[in-house]
């Protein structure tokens, strides 16, 4: 199975949907995954993930399932410098927290509170987990099973699945699906609007099957068409 995780398009995030430009970014990326040959697409239940997906769900002719644990997270933190989405500490900062070898991400969540003040609706360890598991129901209902840091193959899928969602969530979920340690997943990669990230499920082993990732937030469909990538979410530096 190849799984797509998809974030929105340049979003309009006062009125939750995409702006003009993330129109064009939505039609070209669905010309592209027209091309890829889906066979499902889910989606976050929010405006500028439905607003993307909407133009490959009318291209395809793929009815798209709502997930709601794809949503955005909420989690937000004051640091020194300004109010950040927690995903958008300074890198600088989010590589000072306790980094252990092969640590999933719960850990860190104590340590946020030395970044900076943390927000009403905090992040916690049982957030993450929360997420965790809707992540392995949802891979479970593919034919995955997870079991310790590995996949068992239930089901042998050759499906090609899409996911639009968002920004802090995909590279939350990818911390999780890549066993990444989730401040090096804030720190260290970011996901362009528009962007198309490709997780393999490997099978090395008849049954078994771990999540690596063949292509991370590429924007090829964007070039394609004379478009440039758009930076939201970029906080400093954009050009």
């Amino acid at each position: 199975m190849r799984l797509y995780i998809i974030r929105h398009a340049d979003p309009d995030y006062a009125n939750d949907t995409i702006t003009p430009t993330g129109h064009q970014e939505a039609a070209a990326l669905a010309r592209r995954l027209d091309a890829i040959g889906l066979d499902r697409i889910y989606c976050s239940p929010l405006g500028r993930a439905r607003a993307t997906m909407q133009y490959t769900a009318d291209l395809t002719g793929i009815a798209a399932v709502i997930e709601p644990w794809t949503a955005e997270l909420p989690w937000r933190i004051t640091t020194e410098a300004s109010p950040h989405a927690t995903w958008n500490i300074d890198g600088h900062l989010l590589r000072t927290l306790p980094c252990p070898e092969w640590d999933h991400g719960v850990q860190h969540f104590p340590q946020l509170a030395r970044l900076g003040r943390v927000e009403s609706d905090p992040p916690q360890p049982q957030a993450y987990e929360a997420l965790c598991a809707a992540s392995d129901e949802f891979l479970a209902s593919l034919g995955y099973e997870r079991e310790g840091v590995r996949y068992r193959v239930v089901r042998p899928n050759t499906e090609r699945v899409a996911v639009f969602c968002h920004g802090g969530l995909g590279l939350t979920w990818l911390s999780h699906l890549l066993h990444v340690p989730l401040a090096v997943a804030w720190s260290s990669f970011f996901l362009w609007p528009s962007s198309v990230t490709t997780i393999l499920m490997d099978e090395r082993v008849p049954g078994v099957a771990t999540p690596r990732c063949i292509g991370l937030a590429e924007t090829a469909h964007l070039y394609a068409e004379g478009l440039e990538p758009t930076p939201a979410g970029i906080v400093a530096n954009t050009d």
